[in-house]
């Protein structure tokens, strides 16, 4: 190959690969730009789900912070269709929902779907506002340890349970035998701190005396009506209420732009390696995976 030939391919190579590089960062860039679209145009609303039994918190706390690394969110609306689950997961829930408020200075608002109730409800209380519907089942402040007893059934088949421990607790809440005074009086003690921690809750979160909390702070549920009577909710309304008033608040100017966390699809590889694998065994069982070592339930 003579030497001007040879300048000529290597110019067209030089000037195929550019067009080849141009084009590979113009996808890519195209690509960021997609992935981030969000964070463009005008001030906008996000909308976090907190559905079923709370067992775990890392989804919802996830959507969350999606949303706070958006600076063109300037409001947020939690929608809530549970019935409550797990103490320390609906606690983690309630505090990421605060800093929301505290820290980061943006207004939530609180929409309750068919029920939002015990764990549901605590979350709820972190929020700005509550907004439910008429008829959403609400309230059921309290606090609940189930503890499965097969000691009788145990005993009709002949089997008997050897326990070796280390101290008088360690097999506190068996279900192989009965509770003895002194667990049982252990146990309420800790219901009774925990329920406590509920109570406190409330009465910061909604601005009413220790007193009017404790009234309605024994388990019993309520409709949304009943509840806006007794102070545990704002206003009455559906999502779109909810969103309207949060836009308000977060001086975001006519229709709200929604955006939210797409939901995880269900995967065989999600249900054996996924944050909430454990839970479905439990799920299937009618328990949860707020359930202790030791065997009984401990929720909300």
């Amino acid at each position: 190959m003579s030497g001007g030939r040879k300048r000529s391919f290597l110019r067209a190579m030089l000037i195929t690969g550019g067009i080849g590089l141009f084009f590979f960062v113009l996808i890519f860039g195209a690509a960021a730009l997609l992935s981030n679209r969000e964070h463009f145009g005008g001030p906008k609303m996000a909308l976090v789900k907190v559905d079923g039994i709370i067992s775990d918190s890392e989804e919802v706390i996830e959507q969350i912070r999606h949303h706070l690394e958006n600076p063109t969110v300037q409001a947020f609306v939690i929608r809530i269709n549970s019935p409550g689950g797990g103490v320390a997961a609906s606690q983690e829930i309630h505090e990421e929902i605060r800093k929301i408020r505290q820290d980061h200075g943006k207004p939530v608002v609180a929409s309750m779907a068919t029920v939002g109730a015990s764990g549901g409800y605590y979350i709820a209380t972190a929020a700005d506002k509550i907004v439910a519907n008429p008829g959403s089942i609400t309230g059921s402040i309290g606090v609940i340890i189930q503890i499965p007893n097969f000691s009788g059934l145990l005993q009709k088949v002949g089997i008997r349970s050897v326990v070796i421990k280390s101290g008088p607790y360690k097999d506190l809440a068996s279900a192989t035998r009965e509770l003895t005074p002194e667990e049982r009086e252990l146990l309420q003690r800790l219901i009774d701190d925990i329920h406590d921690q509920f109570i406190q809750a409330v009465v910061e979160g909604r601005g009413l005396s220790r007193e009017k909390v404790e009234m309605v702070a024994d388990g019993r549920i309520l409709s949304g009506r009943q509840a806006l009577e007794l102070g545990l909710v704002d206003q009455l309304g559906n999502l779109q209420d909810a969103i309207a008033t949060a836009a308000k608040m977060g001086d975001i100017p006519g229709e709200p732009q929604i955006v939210q966390v797409e939901e995880r699809k269900f995967s065989l590889l999600r249900l054996l390696l996924g944050s909430r694998a454990t839970a479905w065994p439990q799920k299937l069982l009618g328990t949860e995976e707020s359930q202790l070592s030791v065997g009984y339930l401990w929720q909300w």
